[in-house]
C-alpha cells in the first residue's frame, strides 16, 4: 500500500508586525552602532589637533621652535615679548605658550582651558630645556579653583547640562499635551532653564568650590546652553511630534555629549568631530560655562550666539507648530503632534 505524504505548507508571507520587528532590530542595531561610533573614535583618535601655542623668544630661537612644532597638532603663533605671550593666554588667543630666554624655558599653561593641551606644553617645555641643558619654568595662569585643582566638578557638569535639558522636555510635554499646551509647555521649559541654571551654578561655585567666576554671568550662561536644548527638543515635539523629539535627544545623547570637549578642551578631538561638536547645545554650553567661569568671558562670543541660534531654531519650530494648530483648530481637524498626544493618552487611560 502506498503511503501518502502530504505536502509540506508553503511558509506564511512576512505580516505587517514582522516588517515593523524587522525594520526596528535592524534600526536599534544601527543606532547602538552610531552610538559606538561617536563615543569611540573622537577618543581613539584623541590628541593634539591645530592647537593654537604661542612662542617667544630670540628670533632664531622661536623659528626652530616652530619649526620643531610644524604639523597637524600645533597653530604656533609668535609673540613679541612674554607680557604679549601671557596677555593672549588669558584672553584664549592661544592654549598656552613657550618662552626662550637666556635664563631658560618658562611654559605658559591654562589648565582650565583644557588639561590634555597644559601638560603637552608643558612637556615640550621640558624637552626643550633638556636639550639646551637649560632651567623650566612652568607658570599657570589659569588654574582651576584651589577647592577643585582637578576640575573634577566642572568636567562632570556635561551630563546635568544634558539631561536638565532633556528630562522637563519630556516631562512637559506629557503634562501639557497638545496645541493647547504648547505656550505652557514654552514657559515652563524657559523657567526651568533660569532656576536649574542658577541652582548648578550656586552648587559648582559655592558646594564644592569648582568654579571661579562672576555668579551671575556664569549661572546666566548655563541657563542659556540648557534653554537652548529644551525649547530645541520642544519646538521638534511640537512640530513633529515625538519622532522628532527621539531624533534630537539620540543627536544631542550620542553626538553632542561625547563631541563637547568639556573635560579636555576642544582642541584635543579630530577636526572636523569638534567643529560639529561646538555647534550643537552641548559643546557650546560647555564652552561659555569654561570661558564664563574661569576666564572673565573671554572667548564666550561664539558660543553665546551658537546657543541663542538654537534657542531662535526652537522657539521658530514651535511658532510653525501654533501657526498650523490654530489652522487645523479653525478648519475643525487636530494637528499631527497634537493627535500623537491625543492618542497616546487615550492608551493610557
Amino acid at each position: 500500500m502506498t503511503e501518502h505524504v502530504t505536502p509540506a505548507a508553503p511558509a506564511p508571507a512576512p505580516t505587517g508586525q514582522g516588517r515593523k520587528l524587522v525594520v526596528l532590530v535592524f534600526g536599534l542595531a544601527a543606532v547602538v552602532v552610531g552610538m559606538l561610533c561617536a563615543f569611540a573614535f573622537p577618543t581613539i583618535h584623541s590628541g593634539p589637533h591645530d592647537v593654537p601655542v604661542g612662542v617667544t623668544g630670540p628670533q632664531n630661537a622661536t623659528a626652530a621652535v616652530s619649526k620643531a612644532l610644524a604639523g597637524d597638532a600645533w597653530d604656533v603663533r609668535v609673540y613679541s615679548d612674554e607680557e604679549a605671550l601671557a596677555s593672549a593666554v588669558k584672553d584664549r588667543d592661544v592654549m598656552g605658550g613657550i618662552a626662550l630666554s637666556a635664563d631658560g624655558v618658562t611654559a605658559y599653561t591654562a589648565t582650565a582651558a583644557g588639561p590634555p593641551a597644559a601638560a603637552a606644553i608643558t612637556a615640550t617645555a621640558t624637552a626643550l630645556a633638556e636639550q639646551q641643558q637649560a632651567e623650566v619654568k612652568v607658570a599657570d595662569l589659569k588654574p582651576f579653583p584651589a577647592d577643585d585643582p582637578k576640575g573634577a566638578g566642572f568636567s562632570s557638569a556635561a551630563l546635568p547640562m544634558v539631561i536638565g535639558g532633556m528630562i522637563p522636555a519630556v516631562a512637559l510635554t506629557r503634562l501639557f499635551p497638545g496645541h493647547s499646551g504648547l505656550r505652557s509647555r514654552l514657559a515652563g521649559g524657559i523657567a526651568f532653564a533660569v532656576v536649574a541654571g542658577f541652582a548648578i551654578t550656586a552648587l559648582l561655585q559655592f558646594g564644592t568650590g569648582s568654579l571661579d567666576g562672576d555668579y551671575w554671568i556664569t549661572s546666566l550662561g548655563l541657563s542659556l546652553g540648557m534653554g537652548a536644548l529644551s525649547l530645541t527638543l520642544l519646538g521638534l515635539e511640537a512640530l513633529i511630534g515625538m519622532a522628532g523629539f527621539g531624533l534630537g535627544a539620540v543627536v544631542v545623547m550620542f553626538l553632542g555629549n561625547p563631541l563637547s570637549g568639556l573635560a579636555s578642551g576642544p582642541h584635543w578631538l579630530p577636526g572636523g568631530w569638534v567643529t560639529v561638536g561646538q555647534l550643537l547645545p552641548p559643546g557650546a554650553s560647555g564652552s561659555l560655562l569654561r570661558a564664563n567661569a574661569y576666564f572673565d568671558g573671554a572667548g564666550s562670543g561664539t558660543a553665546a550666539l551658537t546657543l541663542g541660534c538654537w534657542v531662535a531654531f526652537g522657539l521658530a519650530l514651535s511658532l510653525i507648530a501654533d501657526h498650523r494648530g490654530r489652522r487645523a483648530s479653525l478648519a475643525g481637524e487636530v494637528a499631527p503632534a497634537e493627535q500623537e498626544s491625543r492618542t497616546e493618552g487615550t492608551t493610557a487611560a
